[in-house]
């Protein structure tokens, strides 16, 4: 399927960024996507702060106890101050400083590199909806109509029906 030339989002701009979340590299991740698009970050605080907080993760990871309160101090205690909707990861995030090693710590799916997979999938997403793209691709779309239409057939149909789709066994045969 074409896509417009024009793209302002194409993926050679926005794999950088996501590539640099993985990396924990959240204050370059921030970079781009400001150069990207200016306001991204503002309208979306939710992301915003998921960046920040993975960057003081990554200040604790590293064992930089003086600096990750420093930021902390600078760029989460505006979010501390929104009761509830960011306290509780910002407590947890701020306990992993308690720790002499955090990743044995009850905290320590933060350090995990599914916790940047999912601030870089958020990211991603926040990218896409910005220029008004679909989040998904349209093979991801594709193989979601195929498998709902395939389980109502086979619910309506039972064994006389086609079976369940299930990407295995399509690549299977």
């Amino acid at each position: 399927m074409k896509r417009t030339a024009d793209c302002s989002v194409d993926i050679d701009k926005r794999k950088p960024i996501y590539n640099h979340v993985l990396e924990g590299n959240a204050s370059k991740a921030i970079e781009l996507t400001n150069q990207l698009a200016v306001d991204l970050l503002t309208s979306n605080p939710d992301v915003h702060f998921d960046l920040l907080t993975l960057h003081f993760i990554e200040l604790v990871r590293a064992k930089d106890c003086a600096s990750a309160l420093e930021f902390a101090q600078k760029e989460l205690r505006p979010f501390g101050k929104q009761q509830g909707r960011y306290l509780d990861k910002l407590q947890d995030c701020m306990a992993l400083l308690a720790y002499e090693n955090p990743e044995t710590s009850p905290m320590f799916n933060y350090l995990s590199p599914e916790y940047r997979h999912s601030v870089a999938d958020a990211l991603n997403s926040a990218v896409l909806a910005h220029a008004n793209l679909p989040s998904y691709t349209s093979m991801e779309r594709l193989l979601q109509h195929t498998t709902v239409v395939r389980q109502r057939l086979h619910q309506e149909l039972g064994k006389d029906g086609p079976p369940i789709f299930t990407l295995k066994a399509f690549l299977k045969s």
